[in-house]
């Protein structure tokens, strides 16, 4: 593996999980239960877009291959995707959605905190801009997943359902690909390692104020994502998506 395919994976798995991650909340616009929650998630949406395009830009930089960041959101196959599995899940209830933000949104900003130090410039900056956004995002998810769980009996139901279903993808988050360990190696990023103790530590303290548990540990845990090993639901989400510009790819706007 060589410093240009590893940074290319690597922003790959980035700018595809905020990709899919925001696609996912932009399908609920005008959907959700109140009008300012709608415009949260909304707003949430678009800065996860905005965080998306940043990568993919550089990703198409770094692999020469003249593609941008819209040829790289509309011109891949899924197998082609390294997000997250977390993120290609469909949105379910709100609670569910409410927990995809929370678990996410958590890990990127021990992400971004960490990636604030790397030695690639393009890197460090865009985690440092995006980690500002995604402090935001992990505060308003929590403060939903608190009252939601220390709500009625049905909402906390629903909230504990959630965490269940959603524990069963959190080991994916922490797989370390190829490409993240060349770049360790070479001091381009710094080690990743400590991540998911932070991601544990905030989560339980949460939960914990919440009156809910995360599930342990069990055989069933999803892995793959960073490596294009996906769900069915990303090639749903990406036969949507990717529809308009691949029936008319020399479309001018």
């Amino acid at each position: 593996m060589t410093k240009q395919h590893a940074l290319t994976d690597f922003c790959l798995q980035l700018g595809d999980t905020a990709l899919i991650h925001g696609q996912r909340l932009g399908e609920l616009c005008g959907h959700a239960p109140i009008l300012e929650e709608d415009i949260a998630l909304t707003n949430i949406s678009l800065d996860l877009i905005g965080q998306a395009r940043i990568m993919l830009a550089y990703a198409g930089k770094l692999e020469g291959q003249n593609r941008d960041e819209d040829q790289l959101a509309f011109h891949r196959d899924a197998w082609l995707f390294r997000n997250v599995l977390m993120a290609e899940l469909p949105n379910g209830d709100f609670g569910f959605t409410i927990g995809k933000i929370f678990f996410l949104s958590i890990y990127m900003k021990h992400l971004y905190r960490l990636l604030s130090q790397a030695k690639d410039e393009t890197i460090k900056a865009f985690a440092e801009k995006s980690l500002k956004e995604v402090v935001y995002h992990a505060r308003h998810a929590s403060d939903w997943v608190i009252r939601l769980g220390d709500g009625t009996v049905e909402s906390h139901q629903r909230m504990q359902n959630t965490m269940d279903d959603l524990s069963l993808y959190t080991d994916d988050l922490f797989e370390t690909t190829d490409a993240e360990a060349y770049l360790v190696k070479e001091n381009i990023i710094p080690g990743l390692a400590e991540i998911k103790k932070a991601w544990m530590d905030d989560v339980i303290s949460v939960l914990n104020e919440a009156k809910l548990t995360l599930p342990a540990a069990n055989s069933f845990l999803r892995k793959g994502g960073k490596r294009g090993l996906h769900t069915e639901h990303l090639g749903h989400i990406l036969a949507e998506m990717q529809f308009l510009p691949r029936a008319y790819p020399d479309a001018k706007w």
